[in-house]
């Protein structure tokens, strides 16, 4: 199958439920882990812990979009922003919660509320960073596909990656740490995290592109974005 129409007549398989569910957990857990920060090398340059998990959320957008379709992709984009954001809610209504009555809890209480007490300035930064990053991912893998009608998997999604990272680390570091860190500090940190991000993506492409060509086969979807609306809001799949 290859009309974008057909894609949405496939019921949901077990497949795509694995796959989004694990988009979803790497995200989660990718701002969990955010705090970490660690010096490349010997070099003055940091990355934060997430950049040991968060790249391979673009991966899977990436076979995502090029098995199901960029709306599909959609759907468990909006489905992890959703989570994404209860999951900060709800670690911040937590760290809120009075203080334990022993001592040696209360350290624990406070190694708890250094973790999980978002900001929310650097909440809505990730939230927003993460809703454009995707998206743009998930587009020029779309646009992509039709132009080059389906040859150079590679280049997209290479491509993809580095349009989808340096569209999330364009719009999270400045916003949430702008005032915070010297702006020589957050441009540095924001080409260290691209650059690495999408070396990642390099070095995973072979990988990538066997799950790629064996989900099209077990799944006998090879979903092409014929005059669709690019339009995030809009997930109806026909």
């Amino acid at each position: 199958m290859s009309e974008n129409n057909k894609s949405g007549q496939q019921g949901l398989s077990i497949t795509f439920v694995w796959l989004a569910v694990t988009f979803c957990v790497c995200l989660v857990t990718s701002n969990l882990f955010v705090p970490r920060l660690w010096q490349v090398g010997k070099f003055s340059l940091q990355l934060s812990g997430a950049v040991v998990i968060f790249p391979i959320s673009y991966i899977i957008n990436d076979l995502l979009t090029e098995v199901y379709g960029y709306r599909r992709a959609m759907q468990v984009i909006w489905m992890g922003f959703a989570l994404s954001a209860f999951v900060a809610i709800a670690a911040q209504l937590v760290s809120w919660l009075p203080a334990p009555i022993y001592p040696e809890n209360q350290a624990v209480a406070a190694n708890f509320n250094s973790l999980f007490g978002l900001i929310p300035r650097t909440t809505v930064a990730s939230l927003l960073a993460f809703i454009l990053g995707s998206q743009m991912n998930a587009w020029v893998m779309s646009r992509m596909k039709v132009l080059q009608q389906g040859k150079g998997f590679g280049w997209r999604a290479i491509l993809s990656t580095l349009g989808g990272e340096l569209c999330d680390s364009l719009v999270f570091y400045p916003l949430a740490f702008l005032g915070v860190m010297p702006l020589g500090a957050i441009f540095s940190i924001i080409l260290t995290q691209v650059t690495v991000k999408t070396l990642y993506e390099v070095l995973i492409l072979p990988l990538t592109g066997v799950i790629a060509r064996r989900l099209k086969q077990a799944e006998g979807l090879d979903t092409y974005d014929y005059d669709i609306s690019y339009n995030p809001f809009i997930n109806k799949i026909e």
